[in-house]
């Protein structure tokens, strides 16, 4: 993974960042990565999960799932960091396995995607490090339902991802269901490399040692400098940024495999820094197609923004053919793919000449090792900022809350914060 960030220089953008702040920054950069050394040496909460590419083991993984090598699909549920990072191996990769989520509880899309799925040849994976996750609870029994009323043994089909203890060990347990521990010390949006975001990614036959290799790689590229290293580079850069105006992170990706990626990269992002008062907006867009609907806002409108694009360097092409249409002749003899880099560039550069700040991140290739560059890569830039920030990277307290409030009013529990939901305000206009 290689990071430019010459366009988010103060001399090219506003906000930007001066040469004197980064060598001013690079110091506490220095500090930081002294204290994220200490923290990956003695696997402390959350720190643990930057050491995964030493500490997960791939052959376990393979093993558990193992019973499964005639699946036809996977489906994973969960929620959140339980079910983005599997998500965004598995839509960036092709495999014959059809890979499916269930991270949410709406009704109508719940029925929708169980009707279709051919649930004797799906394999469920069921991830909840406390396996108390209402939502994954609620359907992962919705699913069993369903494969009972096709006379299909769930129990067959069915492996768990959870921690020691709690209602899915046990009912892995009882039904000798396979499973799969959740580390230690990882929190679920840094999960991704571990058996949480692997499990699908085995299912469906890819390469985990690669993707273990690559994000060894960005490990290995840890320094004490943001010059030196291009996770802590962009972690710098974007903690600058936000605390001179831009608020707003819009990753951008140009490559369609990598639009889940963006989705991870937003939680990541936002439930990692938003504390205090403090934490950059994650934006969610893909390239080209949100030079169509979202450009106009980043390059005329506040300047409160930066703009991360993410781009392979190479790619299959797809030509374009020749037409005899004058207007069109320009595009015959192209590819796709020279179409899309155009593209990326002019934008680049139209964000450039309207002094917008942006930083351009880049991978070899959309593949297993890319894949686990650009995942470790942005998660050790997501934790060098919160130390800038100067946060607990690793909390979700907000989160928590609403959890407690939901559970509460469903009567899973007398939790205080469910009373919120009876002092709301209302001013109805009908």
């Amino acid at each position: 993974m290689d990071v430019d960030i010459g366009n988010a220089l103060a001399s090219e953008a506003s906000p930007g960042v001066s040469m004197d702040a980064l060598e001013r920054l690079d110091a506490q950069v220095a500090r930081a990565h002294e204290r994220i050394g200490r923290g990956m040496a003695e696997r402390e909460h959350g720190y643990a999960a930057l050491e995964l590419p030493e500490t997960v083991d791939t052959a376990a993984i393979r093993n558990a799932v193992a019973p499964f090598d005639d699946s036809e699909a996977v489906l994973t549920v969960g929620i959140g960091g339980s079910a983005l990072g599997a998500a965004t191996i598995a839509d960036a990769l092709d495999s014959d396995v059809d890979a499916y989520f269930l991270d949410n509880v709406d009704p109508e899309h719940v029925r929708a995607l169980l009707s279709d799925l051919p649930l004797a040849e799906t394999t469920v994976n069921v991830v909840s490090r406390s396996g108390t996750t209402a939502e994954t609870l609620a359907n992962f029994l919705v699913v069993r339902d369903a494969m009972e009323r096709e006379d299909v043994d769930w129990t067959d089909r069915t492996f768990v991802t959870t921690g020691e203890s709690g209602p899915l060990r046990d009912l892995s347990d009882r039904h000798g269901l396979p499973s799969l521990p959740v580390p230690d010390g990882v929190p679920g949006r840094f999960s991704a490399l571990s058996t949480v975001g692997l499990a699908c990614a085995a299912i469906q036959g890819h390469d985990l040692d690669a993707l273990v290799a690559g994000a060894a790689d960005e490990r290995d590229g840890l320094a004490g400098s943001l010059f030196d290293s291009p996770a802590y580079a962009y972690g710098a850069v974007a903690y600058a940024l936000d605390v001179r105006g831009a608020s707003v992170n819009a990753m951008l990706p140009y490559a369609e495999a990598l639009e889940t990626y963006a989705e991870w990269f937003a939680q990541l992002w936002a439930e990692s820094l938003g504390k205090d008062g403090l934490g950059q907006t994650p934006a969610r867009a893909l390239g080209a197609t949100d030079q169509h609907s979202q450009l106009q806002l980043y390059r005329a409108g506040p300047r409160d923004k930066m703009v991360t694009f993410v781009r392979p360097r190479e790619r299959e092409d797809h030509a374009v053919p020749t037409t005899d249409f004058e207007a069109l002749s320009y595009l015959g003899g192209t590819g796709l793919g020279e179409l899309l880099d155009a593209e990326f560039e002019a934008t680049e550069a139209s964000l450039a000449a309207a002094g917008r700040p942006s930083v351009r991140v880049e991978l070899d290739r959309v593949d297993e090792r890319g894949l686990g560059e650009l995942l470790y890569g942005m998660e050790a830039a997501c934790v060098l900022a919160g130390e800038l920030y100067g946060v607990d990277t690793f909390v979700q307290p907000a989160v928590e809350w609403g959890k407690n409030a939901a559970r509460g009013l469903l009567g899973g529990g007398d939790f205080p914060e469910a009373e919120a939901v009876d002092e709301k305000r209302e001013l109805r206009i009908e």
